[in-house]
């Protein structure tokens, strides 16, 4: 019965004698002085809100086409999330989305609305991002 269980390792493309924790690399030695730095690194940014972000971008993108489709030239350049968010109200939204999207001749009613729902508690992007080490004027904190 033992003889079995050999055959089936030789199979399996070991040599028999050596076990399989014998075969896997060993890690190199470490030097005494030297600590195990934590597997895990701590984000600054909350990436739920970047995730929401992103879906949020992702979203304008694919209702845009919807609206624009077959007029893709007409479409706007971009939604600028930021600009609405700098805004006050989802009045002065609107608006400023209505201007953006005066050249659609699709009803954007409901794709207005829906954004608008989906900016509330979203944060702008100034917020979101690292200033880089070249920037002279970061954004506040």
């Amino acid at each position: 019965m033992a003889a079995n269980r050999v055959g089936r390792r030789q199979g399996r493309g070991g040599s028999p004698g050596r076990s399989p924790a014998a075969r896997r690399p060993q890690p190199p030695a470490r030097s005494p002085g030297l600590q195990r730095r934590p597997a895990r690194v701590t984000v600054k940014y909350n990436r739920r809100e970047l995730q929401r972000r992103l879906d949020t971008e992702q979203w304008i993108d694919g209702r845009l086409e919807e609206l624009y489709r077959g007029r893709e030239g007409e479409m706007p350049d971009e939604v600028n999330i930021d600009d609405l968010l700098e805004l006050e109200t989802d009045e002065e939204r609107a608006q400023k989305l209505q201007g953006i999207l005066q050249s659609c001749t699709a009803d954007t009613e409901d794709f207005i609305r829906e954004l608008l729902a989906q900016l509330k508690g979203l944060p702008k992007q100034q917020v979101l991002q690292r200033p880089s080490p070249e920037d002279p004027n970061p954004p506040p904190p």
